[in-house]
C-alpha cells in the first residue's frame, strides 16, 4: 500500500511538473528574447534623442564649440552594449559605425532617424543564448526541486497513511481471530481513528456476546446433565420393579436416556472442537514472549518491573489469538489492580502445562475470591469483563483458568499437554558438536 501511495503521488507530481515546467521553460526562453530586443530598442531611442539634440554641422562656430562632436560621440558609445555595434545612417552624411564585429546572425533592432535615416543596433546572438540557457536552467532546477519536494511529501504521506492502515487491518484481523482487546493507539487521522473507535466498540460487543454464549452453553449443559441424571436415577428405581413388564420398559427407557446422554456429550465435544478449530501447536516461549513485549511498555510507564520466566520446549495445542488475549487480560489485571513486579512464567506439570501470572500487590479481597471470574465483578472502575473473558477463551481451547493464590494474586492457566501425534515431525533444536 505504501508503494502504491508513493507511486501515485510521484506520478501526479511529475505530470504536474512537466505540464507546468515545459511551458514555463519555453515562455522564459521567449521572454529573454523579448527583453533583449526591448533593451536594444530602448538604447536606440536614447541614441536618437542624442542625435536630435546634436548640431547638424561638426565644424566650430560661435554657438557650437569644436569639442561638440567628440562629446556627442562619447555619449553615443555609452549606449552601445558591450560587444555590440551601432550603425548610424543619416541622409547626406557618411555612415558611422560604432563598435566591433558582432558575427553572423546577430540580434538586431532598427529605428528610423529623420528623413531617410536609420539607426541599427546589433548584439551577438551568443550573449542572448547564454542568458536564455541560464534562465531556462534555473526554471528546470526549480522543477526538479519541486519534484524532489513532492517525493519527500509523498514519502511522508505514504508512511503516515500506510502505517495506520496496516494497524487497522491488523486490528481487524485480530478481532476476527478472537482477540477482543481494545487498541488505545490513535494516529491523529480522524477517519482512521473513527474506524479504530468502531473496531473497539465492536470488540467489546463481541466479547460480551462470546461471554454470553459461553454462559448459555454452560448453563444449558449443567441443566441438561442435572435433569438427565435425575431421570436416570428414577429409571434405575423402576428397573428394580417386581413387575416384569414395568421392569422391561424401565430398562428400555434407561437405555434411551443413556444414549441421549452420550449424544449430549458428543454435541458439547463437537462445539468445543469447533471453537478450538484454530488451535495449533505452539511453543509457549515464543507466544508468551510476544505478549510480554506488548505489555512491557505499559508496565515501564507505570514504573513497575516485568519478569518473564518461560523455558524452551513447552509445546501446547492452543489458538494463538485466544491464549494471547487471555494472558494479556491477566497482565492487564495485574497492572490495574496489582502492585510491584509482575511475573509471567510457564512450567510443565504432571498432565498439563501451567502459565502463571502474579504480582506483588495486596491481592484479591476475600469477599471477591469466589466471584473473581464473574462478569461485572471488579474492585475498580473497570468493566469486570477481562477475567471472565479470559476464562472463557482458555476453556474454549480445552484448558482452565483458576485463581491459585489470592494474596498476593496469582492466576494459573492449565493447558493440556501436546499429544504424541502433535509433535510427530516437529524438528528438534539443532545442537552443534561438543
Amino acid at each position: 500500500m505504501r508503494r502504491r501511495i508513493l507511486q501515485s503521488t510521484l506520478l501526479v507530481v511529475t505530470i504536474t511538473a512537466l505540464v507546468l515546467g515545459v511551458p514555463l521553460a519555453i515562455t522564459t526562453w521567449q521572454l529573454v528574447d523579448d527583453f533583449t530586443r526591448a533593451e536594444l530598442t530602448s538604447r536606440l531611442e536614447q541614441v536618437a534623442a542624442r542625435l536630435d539634440t546634436a548640431p547638424t554641422d561638426t565644424a566650430p562656430t560661435d554657438t557650437a564649440p569644436a569639442d561638440t562632436a567628440p562629446a556627442d560621440t562619447g555619449a553615443i558609445e555609452l549606449a552601445v552594449p558591450a560587444g555590440g555595434r551601432l550603425v548610424i545612417a543619416q541622409s547626406g552624411r557618411p555612415v558611422r559605425v560604432i563598435g566591433s564585429d558582432v558575427g553572423a546572425a546577430p540580434v538586431s533592432e532598427t529605428l528610423p532617424l529623420g528623413p531617410g535615416g536609420m539607426l541599427t543596433l546589433e548584439e551577438p546572438r551568443s550573449i542572448m543564448r547564454s542568458q536564455q540557457v541560464q534562465v531556462t536552467l534555473i526554471v528546470l532546477l526549480l522543477v526538479v526541486a519541486s519534484v524532489g519536494a513532492g517525493a519527500v511529501v509523498a514519502t511522508v504521506t505514504a508512511h503516515r497513511l500506510a502505517e495506520p492502515l496496516r494497524d487497522v487491518a491488523d486490528r481487524a484481523a485480530r478481532l476476527g481471530a478472537g482477540d477482543f482487546r481494545p487498541a488505545p493507539l490513535r494516529h491523529g487521522i480522524p477517519e482512521l481513528d473513527r474506524v479504530s473507535d468502531v473496531l473497539d466498540t465492536s470488540a467489546g460487543a463481541l466479547a460480551e456476546l462470546v461471554q454470553r454464549e459461553r454462559d448459555l452453553v454452560g448453563d444449558v449443559s449443567h441443566q441438561l446433565r442435572s435433569r438427565m441424571t435425575a431421570l436416570q436415577l428414577r429409571l434405575d428405581e423402576l428397573a428394580a420393579h417386581p413387575d416384569p413388564g414395568t421392569r422391561r420398559e424401565a430398562l428400555a427407557a434407561l437405555e434411551q436416556a443413556e444414549r441421549l446422554s452420550a449424544v449430549l456429550d458428543e454435541l458439547l465435544e463437537a462445539a468445543r472442537v469447533a471453537r478450538a478449530a484454530g488451535a495449533e501447536l505452539q511453543d509457549l516461549r515464543e507466544g508468551l514472549t510476544a505478549v510480554a513485549d506488548e505489555w512491557r511498555p505499559a508496565l515501564k510507564a507505570a514504573g513497575r518491573a516485568f519478569k518473564v520466566r518461560v523455558p524452551d520446549g513447552l509445546l501446547a495445542r492452543v489458538t494463538p489469538a485466544r491464549i494471547r488475549e487471555a494472558v494479556g487480560a491477566l497482565v492487564d489485571n495485574a497492572i490495574q489492580h496489582g502492585g510491584g513486579t509482575v511475573t509471567l512464567s510457564a512450567r510443565a506439570a504432571a498432565n498439563s502445562l501451567l502459565i502463571e501470572v502474579s504480582d506483588a500487590g495486596a491481592g484479591v479481597p476475600a469477599e471477591l475470591v469466589p466471584h473473581v471470574f464473574d462478569r461485572g465483578v471488579s474492585v475498580g472502575p473497570s468493566t469486570g469483563l477481562g477475567l471472565a473473558l479470559a476464562r472463557a477463551l482458555v476453556e474454549a481451547d480445552g484448558g482452565r483458568l483458576e485463581l491459585s493464590r489470592a494474596r498476593p494474586a496469582m492466576f494459573t492457566i492449565f493447558l493440556p499437554t501436546a499429544r504424541a501425534d502433535d509433535v510427530v515431525g516437529v524438528p528438534r533444536p539443532a545442537h552443534g558438536p561438543r
